[in-house]
């Protein structure tokens, strides 16, 4: 490697590789060339359809950021609320997800992956846009590919304008004779005018519904619903409530894009057969990101975007997990062995004492343990709690070659329809008949009864909802309610609503670090 300034700068090397189908290595040959030329070698591509296609999937792979890899968004934040632990083997068990719960990130301890993942997101999306136009293909799959581009680029700014507050806004493909060290850091509501008006822009381009092998991909209810949360964090509140209700329709009925609520809540969380899974892609599924053992993922590059399971199983089952088979009709789960991350809160368990949704989000060991249907090895910070949304089962065991770990297939919904009824009824004000159906509708799901509606029985109401879906640190902040809630963990108001950006993107540039950091 001839120029180490490389090394300290993975901005500069994630927005010149451009189109790199795999994650940058700082390894010999990739590095020469982007050093030497400045960029990716896009020549020869985007000539056609089926390499505009291969291009947009790219785009799309940056999705498993939510739920894939050990640094995956889900685990690290749950870790950071109030509703769980880091729990893992013990107190330096990764660094990233130790240093949330604690809030003692510091520059040197942040993942970098969390900045520079998703700035390969943007590159991709960004080179993709300025070179689909040129391509041989069918006009209206152009901006169709363009405009789910545009979402996808805005949605990773979104990630990175929430979690890192002022980062840089690059809206074009990085030049090797480009100044590429000075970039500066935008303020938040430049990044902000930015994806909302590249959304807006993008809408009338997208699929009204996708069906067949486009499920998953961006439409204009997915995109609706980006921008309405976009809005929502924006304090738009008007802005974010119209966009909201064109997703969500009529509270409790299908709405113009066909999402429904499902009927029954654990339906959410099951995992059908390899073949024909009916879980995935429900009608309350707004953004789904997907995971498959068909990339028989293995541990030579896990966590390099390139593996295709669900992480999160892997890291939340209890440790040394064993099942008692000489118990007579032992009721207990049949789980695999896991790590033990994302410990729940005695406070989580006695909070959803008497909900419904208790027992489809919250595993209770100790209880079968005590029982001795169960043996487990306790966790760091072990309450006993476990997170049952995706906890690993044996019968979801790959039957194709790969690490077990690696290969669990399990979607992870980073948007459904719940999550939009209450934000749109927090984006109402919290008053009015229209929140008060919203909220009504999450509840009558499962079996409670009305309650007013108020600023705080949504956030109650999302808390109970969508616990462990990697929402709640992101709630608490915006709300304002970080530094009281999580004072016992070591918050400190005015520092740790954002991040610290990770040391080595920045000697020898124009930004800053976080103030605090």
């Amino acid at each position: 490697m001839k120029n180490k300034r490389l090394i300290y700068k993975g901005l500069a090397v994630t927005l010149l590789a451009g189109l790199s189908l795999g994650n940058v290595a700082c390894s010999g040959s990739y590095l020469d060339e982007v050093e030497n030329s400045g960029a990716f070698k896009t020549e020869d591509y985007f000539k056609n359809q089926q390499q505009s296609f291969s291009a947009l999937v790219s785009v799309y792979d940056v999705l498993r950021k939510y739920s894939g890899g050990f640094e995956n968004t889900v685990t690290f934040f749950n870790a950071g609320s109030d509703d769980f632990y880091s729990g893992g083997g013990h107190s330096n068990d990764g660094a990233g997800i130790q240093g949330i719960n604690n809030y003692s990130l510091n520059p040197n301890t942040m993942p970098a992956s969390y900045w520079r993942d998703y700035y390969q997101g943007i590159a991709r999306a960004t080179l993709l846009i300025e070179r689909v136009p040129g391509a041989s293909m069918d006009e209206n799959l152009k901006t169709r590919y363009i405009a789910e581009a545009k979402v996808l680029r805005s949605l990773y700014y979104f990630e990175l304008v929430r979690m890192f507050g002022n980062i840089p806004l690059v809206l074009k493909t990085l030049k090797y004779d480009d100044d590429y060290w000075n970039i500066p850091q935008a303020k938040p509501s430049e990044v902000y005018a930015q994806i909302e008006s590249d959304i807006n822009a993008a809408i009338p381009d997208l699929m009204l519904v996708a069906t067949g092998n486009d499920k998953g991909r961006i439409t204009q209810g997915t995109a609706r619903a980006i921008l309405g949360k976009i809005y929502l964090y924006d304090k738009k509140m008007p802005e974010a409530a119209a966009q909201f209700a064109e997703v969500n329709g009529t509270p409790g009925e299908a709405s113009q894009y066909g999402y429904k609520l499902v009927k029954d809540y654990e339906d959410l969380f099951k995992v059908g057969p390899e073949t024909s899974d009916p879980y995935k892609f429900s009608t309350e599924s707004i953004l789904e990101v997907m995971h498959t053992n068909k990339g028989n993922s293995d541990w030579g590059f896990w966590g390099q975007g390139k593996d295709e399971g669900n992480s999160i199983n892997a890291m939340l089952g209890p440790r040394s997990y064993t099942l008692v088979k000489s118990f007579p009709n032992n009721d207990a789960p049949d789980l695999y062995a896991g790590w033990a991350f994302n410990t729940v809160t005695e406070d989580l368990v006695n909070f959803m004492k008497e909900d419904p949704r208790l027992k489809t989000t919250v595993f209770n060991a100790k209880k079968f343990e005590t029982e001795g249907k169960i043996t487990y090895s306790p966790a760091y910070a072990d309450t006993g709690y476990f997170l049952n949304k995706y906890l690993p089962t044996n019968d979801l065991k790959s039957s194709l070659p790969g690490s077990t770990e690696l290969n669990f297939r399990q979607n992870y919904v980073a948007i459904r329809l719940a999550d939009t009824y209450l934000m749109e009824a927090e984006a109402l004000g919290a008053a009015g008949g229209r929140a008060q159906a919203l909220l009504d509708a999450v509840r009558k799901r499962v079996g409670l009864s009305p309650v007013p509606v108020s600023l705080q029985a949504i956030k109650d109401e999302r808390r109970r909802e969508l616990a462990g879906e990697g929402h709640r640190w992101f709630d608490l902040v915006r709300w304002g309610d970080a530094p009281a809630k999580l004072a016992f963990k070591g918050f400190k108001a005015n520092k740790n609503e954002i991040l610290p950006i990770p040391y080595n993107e920045l000697p020898n540039t124009a930004m800053h670090q976080n103030p605090g950091y």
